[in-house]
């Protein structure tokens, strides 16, 4: 099994809006889904609400990682943690990269998502093909959104 998920895309839109759409937790929130409490920093936790149909009664949490403006956004996660029952404290979180070039039309973004091989067998396979299809939605996702936000 692969232990990494990658989708590219390239959107219609400059670089610093991307970087803006990417890094502003309103606006990721928006399309990404999440109500968030507050900034994303480095270094810190987001926390929010989630607001995809059927997942409403989910807490959302993610450490940002990184955040180097109009290049790299990161953070750390537990993927496909939608059991309310389950405990994932404990397991190693996945990482989610998102860079951002310049390309002829606006900004190449590529999302990846490693580390699937630290989450428990039990549930590795589901959260890794939940999340790679949650990602080819997710790029079609911020594309609409910049498309209505330019």
């Amino acid at each position: 099994m692969n232990n990494t998920i990658e989708k590219t895309i390239e959107l219609k839109a400059p670089v610093a809006r991307v970087w803006r759409a990417l890094s502003d937790s309103r606006e990721f929130g928006e399309w990404f889904r999440v109500r968030f409490e507050g900034p994303f920093v480095a270094g810190q936790v987001a926390r929010g609400q989630l607001l995809y149909p059927g997942y409403e009664h989910l807490k959302f949490e993610m450490l940002i990682k990184e955040m180097q403006a109009e290049k790299l956004f990161s953070y750390t996660w537990h993927p496909y943690a939608v059991d309310p029952k389950a405990d994932y404290s404990q397991e190693t979180p996945t990482l989610v990269e998102f860079t951002l070039h310049k390309a002829a039309g606006g900004t190449r973004l590529t999302v990846k998502e490693s580390g699937f091989e630290n989450i428990p067998a039990a549930r590795r396979a589901e959260a890794f093909r939940m999340n790679s299809d949650g990602w080819a939605a997710q790029v079609r996702n911020i594309e609409g959104y910049l498309a209505r936000h330019a």
